[in-house]
């Protein structure tokens, strides 16, 4: 993706460590019905500093003409499989939702893997985010397939630590 690829009335940009905070901040707010001191703690812990400090390459913001952040996402390649990356953590305000932007932000992030010469890219999400889930598949990932469930969904328990557990997806850039 491109400047000029670029949602109209949109600036996007490799984020930058000043971006924790701002980022931090929404996690509160953009999350409709997830929005428990437990659920906005949890989401917090999965964004800390050093992902803006460390993993910056492959993230992208973005923001209006005026520096409001309405969308970022937090990706990176994988240093332990040279065929993969990873999407890590997506955000677009509720505004700005059906706009294409999450859409936009996947797809740059696509172009990065493919000019990094990796074939999957991975990502999770809970399994009560039926958006996310619905998102996901929609832009071509499939779940990954385990023997427990979750309403339905195969999930993969204890993912993230007991009694946390994660829906995964896998992408293949050449199909």
């Amino acid at each position: 993706m491109t400047a000029a690829d670029t949602p109209p009335g949109l600036r996007a940009r490799v984020p930058h460590e000043d971006d924790h905070f701002a980022v931090q901040l929404v996690l509160r707010e953009w999350w409709d019905g997830m929005n428990s001191p437990d659920q906005v703690r949890e989401r917090q812990l999965l964004l800390p500093r050093l992902f803006f400090q460390h993993f910056t390459p492959g993230s992208r913001v973005l923001e209006t003409v005026d520096g409001t952040l309405v969308a970022f996402l937090v990706g990176f390649l994988s240093d332990t499989d040279p065929n993969s990356a990873y999407i890590h953590f997506v955000g677009v305000r509720p505004d700005h939702r059906r706009a294409g932007l999450a859409s936009w932000l996947y797809g740059a992030f696509f172009a990065y893997a493919r000019e990094h010469d990796r074939r999957w890219v991975h990502a999770i999400t809970s399994p009560a985010n039926r958006r996310s889930l619905a998102f996901h598949t929609d832009l071509g990932f499939t779940i990954d397939r385990r023997d427990t469930a979750v309403d339905g969904v195969p999930v993969h328990p204890d993912y993230d630590g007991p009694g946390i557990a994660r829906v995964t997806f896998t992408r293949d850039l050449l199909g």
